[in-house]
């Protein structure tokens, strides 16, 4: 067997649902007042030696195993959607994020996903408001931030444990100011003798 040096990875191109999200987390992203950039050195860039010769398999790290992925978001089911939009389905819970700030709702959300998945609650309902016009003078580009950052915190790796999928409410429920939140069943460690 030959020892080869591995491939370069290929950059793969983004799609439509990753640049929509990269530009709303790029949105909110502001200079931080009085913050400069480090001075350039005006010494060279050294280069590095290469290697005399590439390492021996002996020679390199024992590999760890991988860390399992966390598990995909899935859409809501369209039988449970259309059963909610009459009125039907069952709503175990409900949060409201207005008047909340970004950290306290960011709290407040991961504490209250994870407290309703422990009572066994199976779909919740997260309400972040549409965002209203208030002070708009002032912080133009503000408007509706909880509307705009809750979907990017029920996607974080550590809540994927929790959160099985997330739409949009239906206009029962708030519709574009909410969204349901399905959870996973809890996951009890089991007993080995």
């Amino acid at each position: 067997m030959k020892d080869t040096p591995p491939r370069p990875h290929r950059l793969r191109r983004l799609s439509d649902e990753e640049i929509a999200l990269w530009t709303e987390v790029a949105r909110s992203v502001a200079r931080r007042r009085g913050a400069t950039l480090p001075a350039l050195s005006s010494k060279p860039a050294r280069t590095p030696k290469p290697p005399a010769s590439p390492p021996t398999s002996a020679e390199l790290p024992a590999a760890r195993p991988a860390k399992p992925s966390a598990p995909p978001l899935a859409p809501i089911e369209r039988r449970l959607k259309r059963e909610l939009a009459r009125g039907r389905g069952a709503i175990d819970a409900a949060l409201d994020l207005h008047g909340l700030t970004q950290a306290e709702a960011h709290q407040a959300l991961r504490g209250f996903l994870r407290h309703s998945q422990a009572r066994g609650a199976r779909l919740v309902i997260v309400v972040t408001g549409k965002g209203g016009a208030l002070d708009e003078a002032q912080w133009p580009n503000e408007r509706g931030v909880l509307k705009r950052l809750t979907p990017l915190w029920l996607r974080e790796p550590d809540l994927r444990s929790v959160v099985l999928g997330f739409e949009e409410a239906g206009r029962a429920h708030g519709g574009s100011g909410a969204l349901y939140v399905r959870l996973r069943r809890l996951q009890l460690p089991s007993a080995r003798s």
